[in-house]
């Protein structure tokens, strides 16, 4: 399976909505939203603007990319009338607005009893499997966690040791470890994780310290060689290569070049894997996502109204 971020939208009708992280546009607006400053306003105001004039979409995660690059290069100068230290004192407000809007698990008991992720846990609970179920999720929150625990499902996601666990890619490249284990690889980082400053390790601390995330750099094809993206990247890949191999995705948009090229680069690769999209936006038949999709017979894209089925696209209709 692989999950984006609508599938931390999603609720059952009813249901608590605590569990609900915000989609990229209203992350996005929030966390402009809660930025104070006048200087930091204009800042952002002026990226936006760049980012009209290059066609970017104005969501965090590339703005955050933006800001990171400026810090990165602008030395002893100003750019957009900040300063290098202006620049991070901006990323570390809105990297904390962001672990604080995905930090939802702090509110897990007013909505654990109906969570969707939980009767996902507990389908993966009732059948007995040759081969493990493997998760690869671009979201930080914990809600898959919590659904696994709540079902007693074992589950590994490439952290081993109990005081820090660290990150070991050798453990995800070789799938004899914890065999029947549930796997959940995290390919855009998670809250929890930090990085070692003396040995450079990826570990993970105390899950309700809100002060640290790894972010992936959303210069993605920059970060995303780094450990350990690079190893969930890899996994992914050779997921799809393997013989009769079957990818189930759901709430994601393929607005992610970087995964986007995983799974097409590897479909070319294998003659009897299939990815089966669950595509909630609508789906039309010049869009991006159809195009990937007529583009190749192995990923099929099943929309409400219209669906991508052996690079064809047409629309449901009732005999």
């Amino acid at each position: 399976f692989l999950f984006g971020a609508g599938t931390s939208i999603a609720v059952k009708e009813g249901a608590s909505k605590n569990s609900v992280i915000p989609g990229i546009k209203e992350m996005t607006q929030k966390i402009i939203d809660s930025i104070s400053e006048e200087k930091y306003k204009e800042a952002l105001q002026m990226i936006e603007k760049e980012f009209e004039e290059s066609k970017i979409d104005f969501y965090i995660e590339y703005i955050l990319s933006n800001i990171t690059q400026k810090e990165q290069v602008v030395g002893s100068e100003t750019l957009c009338g900040l300063t290098k230290s202006d620049f991070e004192q901006l990323r570390i407000k809105i990297e904390k607005e962001m672990i604080k809007l995905s930090s939802v698990h702090k509110e897990k008991n007013s909505f654990i009893d109906n969570l969707l992720h939980c009767d996902f846990a507990q389908w993966i609970a009732q059948a007995y499997r040759k081969s493990p179920i493997e998760i690869f999720t671009t979201n930080y929150d914990y809600l898959l966690e919590l659904g696994l625990e709540y079902h007693n499902v074992p589950y590994f996601d490439g952290f081993v040791g109990s005081f820090e666990p660290f990150f070991s890619s050798s453990s995800v490249e070789d799938l004899k470890f914890l065999p029947q284990y549930t796997k959940l690889w995290k390919l855009h980082g998670s809250l929890g994780w930090d990085q070692d400053k003396k040995t450079n390790k990826i570990i993970r601390r105390y899950r309700d310290d809100s002060t640290i995330i790894v972010f992936p750099s959303l210069l993605k094809y920059d970060n995303s060689k780094k450990q350990p993206y690079v190893s969930f990247m890899d996994r992914l890949a050779q997921f799809i290569k393997e013989d009769d191999g079957v990818l189930f995705i759901c709430g994601y948009s393929f607005n992610d070049q970087h995964i986007n090229d995983v799974l097409l680069n590897a479909l070319e690769k294998t003659r009897t894997s299939h990815v089966i999209a669950l595509y909630f936006d609508e789906l039309n038949e010049d869009s991006h996502v159809a195009k990937l999709g007529k583009g190749q017979s192995k990923l099929s894209i099943y929309g409400k109204n219209n669906s991508v089925i052996g690079g064809r696209f047409g629309s449901w209709k009732l005999k």
